[in-house]
């Protein structure tokens, strides 16, 4: 794809803090997933990073017009570098993974494809399969599946997948606070949405750590779920709006 056409009809849009080694693998990848699907456009949010992950997006930016950095002067978190690439999107459908490769981008089609078919589907959230974490990391990530599930029933498996697509003017709307990330599928469906799913295959992270541990969201994830709860209450009809013509 060249820059000179129409504009993009889908950006992916990646947060990354501290992922040099693993940003060529991922932008090809997602190059190649999105090959035929039109138009498209890879936003990078680099969340504050201190390594060379900065200079590998330029690097790689030289032959891809399709392919933007954004930054953030300093770390402000994965909800906010989510937004920031979404508020910079230039086309209307959106999709969203994580920067470790452990997401796999050819999940992507199949995903936009349901929001075409379907106009009352705002979000289509990936379900991991095969989960390639440690034991600790799935506990933890049921645990919490389980607490938001009974608390908001929200009919999700797995809100922790970064693999997501949604229309931008959706997601735009939605009210924003840190951890908004977490919470899509309640939200979206909160707005008078339909939530679709698909099954999506988990893999290894290829470089690098986790940047995010079990008690640095454990406090802060109760905080919001009150909040997205008290939300959800808050709201008990999604108005349906026409304008009378003449």
């Amino acid at each position: 794809m060249t820059q000179s056409g129409p504009g993009p009809a889908v950006a992916v849009v990646v947060p990354v803090r501290n992922e040099a080694e693993n940003v060529e693998p991922l932008v090809n990848e997602i190059a190649v997933s999105l090959a035929s699907d039109g138009p498209f456009e890879v936003v990078y949010v680099n969340d504050g990073s201190t390594d060379g992950t900065g200079d590998e997006i330029d690097r790689l930016r030289r032959d891809r017009p399709w392919l933007r950095h954004v930054r953030h002067a300093a770390s402000c978190g994965q909800s906010s570098a989510v937004r920031t690439g979404v508020a910079a999107a230039r086309a209307p459908l959106v999709a969203t993974l994580d920067g470790d490769g452990q997401n796999d981008p050819s999940f992507i089609p199949a995903m936009l494809d349901r929001l075409r078919k379907d106009p009352h589907v705002g979000l289509v959230a990936g379900q991991r399969v095969g989960r390639k974490d440690t034991g600790f990391k799935r506990l933890q990530s049921r645990v919490a599946n389980a607490v938001r599930s009974a608390v908001l029933k929200d009919g999700t498996r797995d809100t922790g997948c970064g693999l997501k697509a949604f229309r931008r003017e959706v997601f735009m709307a939605l009210p924003y606070f840190d951890g908004l990330h977490r919470f899509l599928p309640a939200l979206v469906r909160r707005d008078g949405w339909i939530i679709a799913y698909v099954d999506v295959k988990d893999r290894p992270r290829r470089h690098g750590v986790s940047k995010y541990g079990f008690f640095d969201r454990l406090w802060i994830g109760i905080l919001d779920l009150a909040g997205v709860w008290w939300l959800i209450r808050r709201r008990k009809q999604v108005p349906q709006v026409t304008e009378v013509e003449r």
